[in-house]
């Protein structure tokens, strides 16, 4: 029995080694299955984490694109509404002038009455092409005085207007677009000293 025994020891030792053996195979491979799964969960974090960065690219890519798309198109309106500006202000002296022409004309003088319609047509087809381009004349008359749109020449007691109104316009101003060129140049009133309670 001695040796049945020996021989059914040494089997089971042969077996426990071969387990022994086995687990320590099997305690390799997953731990090299863990570390290649941990270097392909730091690969796919690595890819993840690049395809953020390209998105966040992409995105800054289409904003600044966006960006440049609407600056653009900004300084194009305005290049357009504008175009004119320099062109408008080299034509408003002629148009003052060819005013003052029509203001001083003697109208009773039968003699240049032909000249003077001439004169009058040519204004008005001067004022209408210009306005087709947004070029709007300023004539504030009677108006309060705003800064924005005129230009004070001088200030003048006055008890038939209301302090702080146009009295008389020098020069008619012009805007372009709503951009005022030229600011009206005015005489604005201010209350008569006899109307003004200096002890309030």
């Amino acid at each position: 029995m001695n040796k049945e025994e020996n021989k059914i020891q040494d089997e089971e030792l042969q077996n426990n080694t071969v387990e022994v053996q086995d687990e320590n195979a099997l305690d390799a491979e997953t731990d090299a299955m863990i570390s290649r799964i941990t270097e392909l969960e730091a690969a796919l974090e690595a890819s993840e984490e690049k395809v953020k960065e390209q998105q966040d690219s992409v995105l800054r890519a289409r904003a600044d694109v966006e960006n440049m798309r609407r600056r653009t198109e900004q300084e194009i309106d305005k290049a357009r509404k504008f175009a004119l500006e320099r062109f408008a202000n080299e034509l408003l002296p002629v148009i003052d002038n060819m005013e003052r022409a029509v203001e001083m004309a003697d109208k009773q003088d039968e003699a240049i009455k032909p000249m003077l319609e001439g004169i009058e047509l040519t204004l008005q087809t001067m004022k209408s092409s210009v306005e087709k381009f947004g070029l709007k004349e300023l004539n504030p008359h009677g108006e309060p005085f705003n800064p924005e749109f005129h230009q004070a020449m001088s200030i003048q007691e006055s008890a038939e207007h209301a302090p702080n109104t146009v009295m008389l316009v020098m020069q008619k101003g012009y805007e372009l677009n709503g951009r005022v060129v030229r600011p009206a140049m005015v005489m604005v009133s201010k209350a008569a000293s006899g109307n003004v309670d200096e002890q309030a």
